[in-house]
């Protein structure tokens, strides 16, 4: 299982907001109606974290019309002991 950070931009005026808002909340989806905004930050975009199979299934979380545009970011996580790893192999 992937773990995936869904961002969803809209135009920055006030009625795309309030229309993106209503149709991500008119779906249902716990996903799309827990979503987080940045637009009363003015950084007009949707953001939602998911564990999922692949990129592909979580861009099918979005509603169609919204695809597109999202950018799908695989999240991952370090351990010390992997960095120490990578730096014993480079070092000047």
């Amino acid at each position: 299982m992937g773990r995936f950070l869904i961002e969803v931009p809209h135009e920055a005026e006030k009625v795309a907001c309030a229309r993106i808002v209503k149709i991500f909340l008119q779906t249902g989806s716990h996903f799309l109606t827990h979503c987080d905004w940045g637009c009363k930050d003015g950084e007009h975009k949707a953001w939602i974290i998911v564990d999922v199979p692949s990129k592909e299934d979580a861009r099918y979380i979005l509603p169609p019309a919204f695809r597109s545009q999202a950018k799908i970011v695989s999240l991952n996580k370090f351990t010390i002991e992997e960095m120490d790893e990578i730096l014993r192999h480079h070092k000047p």
